[in-house]
């Protein structure tokens, strides 16, 4: 391919070279190489380098979702870039992340979110020998305002499942959110084989393919007991559809039909932002709370870094100002 060609020529010429002589190098190289018939090609080939991207991210363990998400976001930047992705500068990146701000509308958390993806995409780019130099380098991560996200209050987790108590299975999800602290993507992978109802754990398989043990409470056992007896058919999903399909068979729920069934749950009460990731959030602030050493919250919602836990987790403000009187006062 004649982009390997150039990309080659221009590492070999990079130590003999300054960077405005192998920018301009690459320049003629490109214009003497490829014709209109090649610029044709070349868009298949920019297409292909992210196709193989994500099938890189793929073998890494990214779930599907993540992976969908990646390629749409690259696919929209390689259609409305100015210029080849392989020839992008630094400038042109920049100048495209104002304009998808811009027409997106979108908060500094999400841009930050598509800068961390090109950043990704350019350094496998680098390490693959299709670029040089990554032109992420100097575009630094976009700042954006801290905003503590609450957890739910005792009272809250009552009302919400108070909301769901008139159907088994919803209840059931609740709780068991509530009390493990499942991704909502590990929750709609579980098994029947894999709850141990004499432990109260359930093996899940986090990010990244990582094997992890979770717990829940003996409330959850009870009500996993009672769905699981009242279950009539053979699917090995721990939850699935009510409704048959096509075939005759109860579907494993999605995560997308999880979300619609915690948001419909919350919709019933006058608690806002009901949503499956949130129990995740309270069930961090209150194992910190309670004393559990933040090494082992870390653990239980198998984060790789410590940072991300502390992000998730909520100090309660009395216990700040209990602490201060203990230790300080």
């Amino acid at each position: 391919m004649k982009i390997e060609c150039i990309n080659l020529i221009k590492s070999k010429m990079a130590r003999d070279l300054l960077p405005e002589q192998l920018e301009k190098l690459e320049k003629v190289l490109y214009e003497v190489l490829l014709d209109e018939n090649k610029k044709i090609s070349s868009h298949k080939e920019r297409k292909s380098l992210i196709k193989n991207y994500i099938a890189s991210k793929k073998i890494e363990g990214c779930s599907k979702r993540t992976e969908e998400y990646y390629s749409t976001t690259l696919l929209f930047f390689e259609k409305h870039i100015n210029c080849d992705i392989c020839l992008a500068k630094t400038e042109d990146i920049r100048e495209y992340l104002i304009k998808y701000q811009k027409i997106n509308n979108c908060s500094n958390v999400t841009l930050d979110t598509v800068r961390r993806i090109l950043s990704s995409f350019y350094k496998w780019l680098e390490e693959e020998d299709y670029i040089i130099k990554s032109p992420m380098k100097r575009i630094h991560r976009i700042k954006s305002p801290v905003v503590i996200k609450p957890a739910f209050t005792e009272e809250q987790i009552e009302v919400i499942r108070k909301s769901a108590f008139d159907n088994l299975r919803n209840l059931t999800i609740v709780d068991l959110l509530f009390s493990s602290g499942l991704r909502v993507s590990e929750l709609v992978n579980l098994n029947r084989s894999s709850v141990n109802l004499n432990t109260r754990t359930c093996v899940v398989f986090g990010k990244g393919a990582k094997q992890r043990q979770i717990y829940f409470d003996y409330r959850t056992k009870i009500e996993l007991e009672n769905y699981l007896k009242s279950r009539k058919d053979k699917n090995r999903a721990l939850f699935v559809s009510f409704r048959k399909n096509k075939n005759g068979t109860y579907n494993r729920l999605t995560v997308n039909t999880i979300e619609k069934i915690i948001r419909d749950i919350g919709e019933k009460t006058d608690i806002l932002n009901v949503h499956p990731h949130r129990f995740r959030r309270t069930l961090a602030t209150r194992a910190i709370d309670k004393g559990m050493p933040i090494e082992q919250v870390q653990v239980l919602l198998g984060h790789s870094k410590i940072d991300t836990t502390l992000k998730y987790a909520n100090v309660e403000q009395e216990n700040v100002r209990y602490s201060h009187q203990k230790y300080i006062c």
